[in-house]
């Protein structure tokens, strides 16, 4: 990420500089924090202090965001207050971005997500893209979803998009688990779960869980298939006990059985004589429509502030707040949370100005576990939780 270090400065100066409307002080430290706006997007800086030198650089909550704007605030700061530059990496550039724009999505993007396409597919963690990439050239009336959280894997894809002159593909940066709670109900005509990682050591972090199934049954059309591909015994193992808990379940189990297409790694097993295994988990009724209408709004009534320095865990959720900031000129409040599911935590800023708050640089993903965090952290906020 774009960042610079500069002689120390009085960092004072920084409130006159327009587009700053939070700049304050993290409690027993001397780092500060600063709260931008730019071109109407929320952006979050630290300023990093040590003896001979300053560390200005974008906050973990700005990770991904807009990488021209991080660098066009931070060569303003150089300007304006004249900072003797130590070294930096903020030479703005134009980057060949388009098919990001087009075709890398939010989560935020999937709220009351409609397409024009006849059929829509998934597939969870495509990793080369061969078997996603494939699939969207053979069946170009279908919208196909790639959800994968390794980022040279993205990059990867999208350039092929390009390459390939595909439309009918977007690509989310996301967990899954959390992804399918975000889609409306019977809107999938089949999910791709193929060679997920077997966790055997940590069976918990599996894709496939009862939870995950159930998400799935919702979001699929009636007969429509939950497909998982693995080559380890373990983990097909798992995947049959996790289909047959349901008391009324459709699926089949096939072995060594040929599709139009095969990764690199499948054709490794191969090599190897390991056994590769193919399960389908059918939907088996229309689901109800699912609300998301989740209200993520404050109430505070409490003036002192005091906030747990252990994190808290729940069952389903969990809530740890780090970082607190006190404004050097007024009684406005920051303090950094991490929150909601184990799998995917939500990293947000809480901003409190007397009687309101709200979270920095925007809401939360509009999940149960965040919401039920949410209920939890605006209890705290009030005083109503030791």
């Amino acid at each position: 990420m774009p960042h610079i270090k500069v002689k120390p400065f009085d960092t004072s100066k920084i409130d006159n500089i327009k587009g700053v409307n939070f700049h304050g002080k993290e409690s027993g430290f001397n780092n500060e924090l600063l709260l931008v706006e730019i071109n109407n997007k929320a952006f979050a800086f630290d300023i990093i202090k040590r003896d001979k030198e300053y560390l200005i650089k974008p906050t973990k909550i700005t990770k991904g965001s807009h990488i021209e704007d991080i660098k066009s605030f931070l060569n303003r700061l150089i300007n304006e207050l004249n900072l003797e530059v130590i070294n930096k990496n903020t030479n703005a550039k134009k980057e060949i971005a388009k098919n990001k724009e087009l075709f890398l999505k939010s989560i935020e993007d999937f709220y009351n997500f409609k397409s024009s396409f006849k059929k829509i597919k998934l597939e969870v963690g495509f990793g080369s893209g061969r078997h996603l990439l494939y699939r969207a050239n053979e069946e170009k009336d279908t919208l196909f979803i790639g959800i994968e959280i390794h980022t040279p894997s993205i990059n990867q894809v999208l350039k092929q998009i390009h390459l390939q002159n595909l439309d009918n593909i977007i690509i989310v940066n996301y967990d899954a688990r959390l992804l399918l709670e975000m889609l409306p109900s019977n809107i999938l005509d089949a999910i791709y779960v193929h060679f997920p990682v077997p966790w055997d050591k940590k069976p918990h972090r599996r894709v496939i869980s009862k939870k995950f199934v159930d998400e799935a049954n919702r979001v699929l059309k009636k007969d429509a298939p939950l497909e998982l591909r693995t080559d380890s015994d373990r983990y097909y193992n798992y995947a049959l006990e996790v289909f047959s808990s349901f008391k009324r379940a459709s699926f089949s189990v096939k072995k060594n059985i040929d599709i139009e297409i095969v990764s690199k790694y499948e054709q490794r097993w191969r090599k190897m004589n390991k056994d590769i295994y193919t399960l389908e988990f059918f939907s088996l009724e229309d689901s109800k429509p699912k609300n998301l209408e989740i209200d993520f709004s404050f109430k505070v009534q409490k003036n002192e502030l005091r906030f747990p320095k252990e994190s808290i865990v729940k069952d389903d959720f969990f809530i740890h707040f780090s970082k607190e900031y006190k404004s050097v000129k007024d009684q406005k409040v920051v303090v950094e949370c991490a929150f909601g599911s184990f799998a995917m935590p939500e990293r947000k800023l809480i901003y409190i100005d007397g009687n309101s708050a709200k979270y920095y640089p925007n809401a939360p993903v509009k999940s149960l576990a965040n919401f039920k965090a949410h209920q939890f952290i605006n209890e705290v906020i009030n005083g109503k939780c030791n």
